[in-house]
């Protein structure tokens, strides 16, 4: 019989479609798709590969010397404008605040055809080590209230462009999205006196059933609620509200772990596309005992239509625990 699961973090929920649920393995992409690494290793058209940069929009590099390895670029298209003041209109039922703020593009490696799931530990870890950078120099102007941190994986995740890379947004406002999720956590807070991010780690790491992989300082699983197939959560065992936070030093533990996780879902499902986020406070929020930053991990292998958006209730036709035991299954 179906159930419907509460996700204890944003109280929402979703319909696990245990009838009409799928077997893991029948969410693989097909057989003749081309995967990233058989691409070519340079395309000649692709903005992003060695030979083709456009410096007037570089950021910063790494290393500064010689041949790079992670680049940050201004986006070529922005969907906010650096430059100019921050200002707000106020009349009647329209509100308007000027659209500033930063869209950057972390350029991931320099290979056409790299992936975040084959790279080695340490090139993960230096563009985690990037985006942590610049997430903190943006965090700095005081104009810049939210940093977004994002990657696009394929063409059904929104990504226009092949070859590796994320992407950075400062807004000048806190979406409701994520204050929705903060005022939750401290509704739980408030009730409870704990974070429910820990509350909820505690819980998986007690159960295992929907554990994928883990260490001394990061743990991987799926999501108990989880609104669509293979919907994982890595988060930190140690406690902090804000990415900006962290030991830069940690970076070593979440790049193995994360490179894991995205290895599984490239072997077992042949290359999924996927969105991965970094549910963050805010730049001006400090630190507290009721938010807790995590990254979500969401292959795009099952479609929204009329019911979700009209219930925001979304039906998941795969099992959350078969779906981990299923990516644990080789390990």
């Amino acid at each position: 019989m179906a159930e419907l699961r509460q996700n204890l973090a944003t109280r929402e929920w979703v319909i696990i479609a245990s009838e009409r649920a799928r077997r893991p393995n029948a969410y693989a992409e097909t057989p003749n798709r081309i995967r990233t690494h058989e691409r070519p290793e340079h395309e000649s058209a692709c903005p992003f590969c060695p030979g083709n940069e456009e410096l007037d929009l570089e950021v910063c590099r790494t290393p500064l010397v010689g041949p790079w390895a992670t680049r940050v670029v201004r986006n070529k298209y922005p969907a906010l404008a650096l430059d100019g003041p921050l200002t707000r209109a106020f009349n009647g039922v329209e509100r308007r605040i000027t659209g500033i703020g930063y869209h950057e593009v972390l350029v991931e490696h320099p290979f056409h055809n790299a992936t975040i799931a084959l790279m080695t530990d340490e090139e993960v870890r230096a563009l985690l080590e990037m985006s942590l950078q610049r997430g903190r120099e943006i965090g700095a102007d005081p104009r810049i209230e939210q940093i977004v941190f994002f990657k696009n994986h394929g063409e059904r995740a929104g990504a226009s462009l092949p070859h590796a890379h994320s992407q950075i947004i400062g807004l000048p406002i806190v979406p409701g999205d994520i204050r929705h999720r903060i005022e939750e956590a401290r509704r739980f807070f408030d009730d409870t006196g704990r974070c429910v991010f820990c509350a909820m780690l505690e819980d998986e790491l007690t159960s295992g059933e929907r554990l994928i992989a883990m260490n001394d300082y990061y743990v991987a699983f799926m999501l108990y609620a989880s609104s669509s197939p293979f919907h994982i959560w890595i988060m930190p065992r140690q406690h902090h509200a804000s990415f900006l936070h962290i030991e830069p030093t940690s970076l070593m533990h979440l790049a193995p772990l994360l490179r894991d996780v995205l290895f599984r879902l490239y072997t077992h499902l042949n290359d999924p596309d996927y969105n991965m986020i970094i549910r963050s406070t805010p730049t001006k929020e400090p630190e507290n005992g009721y938010f807790h930053w995590y990254i979500a991990l969401v292959p795009r292998l099952s479609r929204s239509a009329g019911f979700e958006l009209g219930s925001g209730v979304w039906i998941n036709p795969s099992i959350p625990e078969q779906c981990a035991e299923y990516l644990r299954e080789g390990s």
